[in-house]
């Protein structure tokens, strides 16, 4: 793979675990209405959409929906941002292949991405972050990555992108992207792995 120019990588599930964040989030808007907490299907849903695809599965009346709108922009992410934990091998990663590869974040968050790099001392990584809010349509449309080649003016086979879910699979399907399928062997993808120290046996050193 030594065409790969810049490397993409999904929030949620690949550069953090968001789990108990996610969870805590969503449970706590449910519990101010006096709802039960996510089930678990709800709650896989969750991890891969985008926040008003999430609201909106959990409050199908339009009514309640704007209520909780009204509360998530009240209240924010702000809290939950302590529950995320990074990858152990993250950083190490991107150090070993900073000066030598770009990279960018592609991921279905909207608001809060750029507060999680700079609370993690993340941001002097990443040339570029594309979130849903970003792109006219979110994963599992190929927008974001579309949006990442356009902008380091790179084809389809010199970006890498590392991603978790089937959202991912098939937006890096549809840009024509190789997938590294991270953590997840269920998916379709170029490559897989289980850490992201992985990488290294994908573009070497």
């Amino acid at each position: 793979m030594n065409r790969i120019k810049v490397l993409a990588l999904d929030c949620d599930g690949v550069m953090f675990d968001t789990r108990k964040a996610n969870q805590a989030y969503y449970n706590d808007i449910l519990s101010h209405f006096g709802r039960p907490p996510m089930t678990p299907d709800q709650f896989f849903y969750a991890q891969m959409h985008t926040v008003d695809e999430s609201l909106a599965s959990l409050f199908p009346d339009p009514e309640d929906l704007r209520a909780a709108h009204a509360l998530r922009r009240k209240t924010g992410y702000g809290p939950y941002l302590e529950y995320m934990e990074m990858e152990p091998g993250l950083k190490p990663l991107l150090d070993k292949y900073a000066g030598r590869l770009k990279f960018a974040v592609a991921t279905n968050r909207t608001d809060t991405m750029n507060r999680v790099l700079a609370i993690n001392g993340l941001e002097s990584y990443f040339d570029l972050v594309v979130t849903a809010s970003d792109v006219a349509r979110p994963k599992p449309y190929p927008d974001q990555l579309l949006r990442v080649m356009d902008f380091f003016h790179v084809s389809a086979d010199e970006l890498l992108f590392v991603g978790d879910s089937e959202l991912d699979e098939m937006a890096a399907k549809a840009a024509g992207v190789p997938l590294v399928a991270y953590d997840n062997p269920n998916l379709a993808g170029n490559y897989h792995i289980r850490r992201l120290k992985e990488i290294e046996d994908i573009i070497p050193i």
